[in-house]
Order: structure tokens, then sequence, then C-alpha cells
């Protein structure tokens, strides 16, 4: 037991240099919630519904722009598709724990915790291990993103309604691109999503934003195939 204990707090330890990334979309998060006129209720309702500041950022453009429900809530999912990725990956870990465990974890599922508890190290301990680990991530990853949003609901509440924030949403979304361009692959993907979302831009209830998904995503799976043959072509 002292081991799982340890590996709980292994997890909140790898966990906490990652908070300076959490932070900034929890503060634009709130804070633009409150510039939209939103009561500090709406936002954190949204915040624990959601659980994913891409998508949260994604719902607050579309609201801005008036687009119907259905187009909403389409697009949120859209955003979130990887979600099912990581829940497939974690099924066997997760699955035989009782609902009272399981639920609560998965339902914490997100970026950071994927990446920390999907690396080599961690899938050579024991399940055990492996599960407290992850719970010390998820557990302090949620607890981070609240925070952040908390606190930007109380800056957002101190900044005039003059100041309009609406700008923090494009600038959020252009940083997270920039910090996941690693390679040439996904550099055209970026180039791709980015044409397509200029020339679908005047499609009627942001259609043009999934258009642009889409095609990211196509040019994504495309991609590896089309040079890998390319490859064998010139070898």
């Amino acid at each position: 037991m002292a081991s799982h204990r340890q590996a709980f707090w292994f997890g909140v330890r790898d966990l906490l240099p990652l908070v300076s990334g959490v932070l900034p979309f929890g503060l634009i998060a709130g804070a633009t919630g409150v510039s939209m006129g939103m009561t500090p209720e709406m936002i954190m309702g949204m915040t624990v519904l959601f659980f994913a500041g891409s998508a949260q950022l994604a719902a607050y453009s579309l609201i801005q722009d008036n687009a119907p429900f259905i187009i909403i809530v389409f697009t949120v999912l859209v955003i979130n598709l990887r979600f099912v990725i990581y829940s497939v990956s974690f099924a066997p870990l997760l699955g035989p724990l009782k609902k009272r465990y399981r639920l609560p974890l998965t339902f914490m599922l997100s970026d950071q915790v994927y990446g920390l508890c999907s690396m080599p190290e961690q899938q050579a301990k024991s399940k055990g291990e492996r599960v407290f680990y992850l719970a010390g991530v998820a557990i302090s990853m949620a607890l981070s993103w609240f925070i952040s949003v908390v606190l930007g609901v109380a800056l957002g509440a101190s900044i005039p309604a003059s100041w309009s924030l609406e700008f923090t949403i494009p600038l959020a979304f252009l940083a997270m691109l920039v910090t996941t361009i690693t390679n040439r692959r996904l550099f055209l993907v970026a180039c791709i999503s980015a044409l397509c979302a200029i020339a679908f831009q005047l499609l009627p209830y942001n259609i043009g934003f999934i258009a642009a998904v889409v095609a990211g995503v196509s040019c994504g799976l495309l991609l590896p195939n089309l040079l890998q043959k390319r490859v064998g072509k010139h070898g």
C-alpha cells in the first residue's frame, strides 16, 4: 500500500510543472466568460461539464457568433473526439475498477493525464501503481484547472466591459497550435486546416470550422501513407 501512496504523490509531482501551461488557459476561460456576460455559476458549470479547455473556448467563440445550439454541440464533440482514443487506451487498466473509482478517473482524463500516464516507464509498473499514479495526475490536474478558471472569473470581474476580451480566444488557440507543431507532417496538417478555414469561412452556422477540422484530420490520416509510397518509389 505504501508503494501505491508513493505512486499517487509521484503523479502529483509530475503534474506540477504542467500547471504553468494550464493556468493561462484557465484564466482566459474564466475572464472571457465574464466578459460575455455569463455568471460565475454558468462559467464553472460549463467548466465542470466540458472539462476541456479547447472545447470550452471553441464554444465561447460560437456563442459569440450566435451559432445554433446543435452546431456548438457538434463542434465540441468533434474537438473532444481524442478522448475516445484516450478512453480506449486506459480501458484495460480502469475497466476492472468499481464504478465509484472508475467513473471519476475516466471523467478526469485529459491531454496531460494521457501524456504522463502513457509513458513507457509508467506502462512497465504494476496495475495498482499505474492506477494510483493516474489518480494523482488526474486529481491534481482537475484541481489546477478549476482553480485557474475561478481565478479567471475573479480577474474578469475586475476588468471593465470596454476591455473586450474576445481577442484572447484566437490567441489561446494560436498558442496551443504553435506548441503542437513538432514535425513536417503536423505543419502540413495545420496549413491545410488553416486554408480550409479561410476558404469556408463564409459558410453559415460556422460549418467552415467543422469542415476545416475534418480536412485536417483526413490529411493527418492520409499523409503518412502518401509519404511512405513516395519514399518507396524513390527508394
